[in-house]
């Protein structure tokens, strides 16, 4: 009897460069939140990725296109998943709410990364600082939006006054979450609707039983 034919050893499937792209970006915010911008190396991200620094370097450039690219992947996942938590709202305090959840489980989701762009705000490049700018107003534009549904009287500077201190009141909020794992995403959310609700009142429109769907919880 004749022995088994030695069968070649199976090649191992090539990962797209799409693919590639993003794991880099993955294990890229992975250190950039465990390390801090100035401490990060792209020798152990490229490490950590299985690939060598010059591929690295090939795909972003430089340390500073690295993180750009993490902020603009980060601003088109967090409009992505804003609007299509507020599409199944029924109301416009429940798109308000079901935002505001959403802002804060995303930011919740990549807390180390977020928490080191806030806290290095002078670290990296004026590339990085103006990609962080972008998400900020393209994060504006919705809540003015929202805002302007939310309470339909409200002057148009009531609405970008209040549009500017849920910003800043946001980021505040997503600091001192990671400070405080026993608070939730839907208690900083529940908050932040109690903020608006009791600041906005006089514009608010008038209330409506929901359509479907989960409605708001009252405030406390």
């Amino acid at each position: 009897m004749n022995a088994a034919t030695p069968q070649p050893p199976a090649r191992r499937r090539r990962m797209s460069r799409a693919a590639r792209e993003q794991q880099m970006l993955d294990v890229a915010e992975e250190v950039f939140g465990e390390r801090g911008y100035q401490a990060t190396s792209m020798d152990e991200i490229a490490e950590r990725c299985g690939v060598s620094k010059p591929m690295l370097y090939e795909y972003f450039g430089s340390k500073d296109g690295l993180l750009v690219a993490c902020v603009t992947r980060s601003k088109a996942e967090l409009l992505d998943v804003t609007q299509k938590a507020m599409a199944g709202a029924a109301t416009p305090e429940d798109v308000l709410w079901r935002g505001m959840v959403a802002y804060f489980s995303f930011i919740d989701a990549h807390s180390d990364s977020f928490a080191m762009l806030l806290r290095e705000p002078t670290a990296a490049s004026p590339e990085t600082a103006e990609a962080v700018e972008a998400t900020r107003r393209q994060q504006s534009a919705l809540i003015a939006g929202v805002l302007a549904t939310f309470a339909p009287s409200a002057p148009a500077d009531v609405i970008e006054a209040y549009t500017q201190i849920i910003m800043g009141a946001s980021e505040r909020m997503a600091l001192w979450l990671t400070s405080r794992p026993d608070v939730s995403a839907e208690d900083a959310a529940r908050h932040m609707t109690d903020f608006c609700r009791q600041g906005l009142s006089p514009y608010l429109a008038p209330a409506s039983p929901p359509a479907g769907g989960e409605a708001p919880p009252e405030p406390r």
